[in-house]
C-alpha cells in the first residue's frame, strides 16, 4: 500500500506541513480515504519537528522510529539528524529496503531524505515528495512570492492544485504547523523551589533576633 503526496512551505515565522489522506493499492485501487501521513516529534527542549511521509506504511514508520533516534543522539541539529539517517538507511542491510520518502521541516528548514541518500533541502521555502509532489512543489514555488499569502494558504493552494492533476491524491487532507519565532522553553533546574524568586529576608531576621535578644535580657529587670 501506497501513500502519495505531501508538501511543506517556511514562510516568515511559519512552518507548515500537509498531505492528503489517499492510500493506494496498487496502481487501480484506492484502500483507504483517510489515513494520516503527518507525525510531529516532539522532544524536551527540542523545537518541535514536523514529519510527512509518502511510500510503504511500515517503511515510513520505521524511519521515523529512526529519525527519533537521530534527533535524541544530535540533539537541536536537524540537518545532522537527517544526513545521520540517509547515512544509515544507505549503509545498513536491512534499512536499505525500506522504500519510503520523507519530508522533515521546523524553524531550521525543510529536508527531504530518501533511500538514494538524497537530504535535499527545499529551495525557496517549499518542499514536497510522492506521485504528486512536484505539482504541489511548482505550485507553491510560484505562490510564495504573492504579497500577502501566508505559509497556510500557500500550502493550501499547491495542495488542491496538485490533488486535481494527480490521480493518487484525494482533497481530503491532514495540515501541521509551528511558530518558526516561538522560543524553546528554558530548561528547568531538578528542583522546581529554585525557579521562585523570594524577597529578601536578612534584615526581617535581624530584627527578630534582636528583639528576641532584648526582650530576654529586660524580662527579670525591675521597673
Amino acid at each position: 500500500y501506497q501513500r502519495r503526496v505531501h508538501g511543506a512551505v517556511k514562510k516568515d515565522n511559519q512552518v507548515v506541513i500537509m498531505g492528503d489522506k489517499q492510500v493506494t493499492g496498487g496502481e487501480k485501487v484506492i484502500v483507504k480515504a483517510t489515513a494520516r501521513k503527518l507525525r510531529t516529534i516532539v522532544k524536551k527542549d527540542q523545537p518541535d519537528v514536523l514529519v510527512g511521509f509518502a511510500g510503504s506504511v511500515a517503511d515510513a514508520l520505521t524511519l521515523l522510529q529512526r529519525l527519533e533516534g537521530k534527533l535524541d543522539e544530535f540533539p537541536g541539529q536537524l540537518l545532522r539528524a537527517c544526513v545521520e539517517l540517509a547515512k544509515d538507511w544507505r549503509s545498513d542491510k536491512y534499512l536499505r529496503r525500506l522504500e519510503a520518502t520523507v519530508v522533515v521541516c521546523n524553524h531550521e528548514g525543510l529536508y527531504t531524505v530518501d533511500g538514494s541518500g538524497n537530504v535535499l533541502e527545499g529551495d525557496g521555502g517549499v518542499a514536497s515528495a510522492g506521485s504528486g509532489g512536484y505539482y504541489a512543489l511548482s505550485a507553491a514555488k510560484a505562490l510564495y512570492d504573492i504579497e500577502g499569502l501566508t505559509a497556510e494558504q500557500i500550502c493550501q493552494k499547491s495542495m488542491a492544485i496538485a490533488s486535481s492533476i494527480d490521480v493518487f491524491s484525494n482533497t481530503d487532507y491532514d495540515m501541521l504547523k509551528v511558530d518558526s519565532g516561538a522560543e524553546t522553553p528554558s530548561v528547568l533546574p531538578n528542583n522546581p523551589m529554585k525557579c521562585i524568586r523570594l524577597p529578601n529576608l536578612f534584615p526581617l531576621l535581624c530584627w527578630r533576633l534582636c528583639a528576641s535578644v532584648c526582650f530576654w535580657m529586660l524580662r527579670d529587670v525591675d521597673v
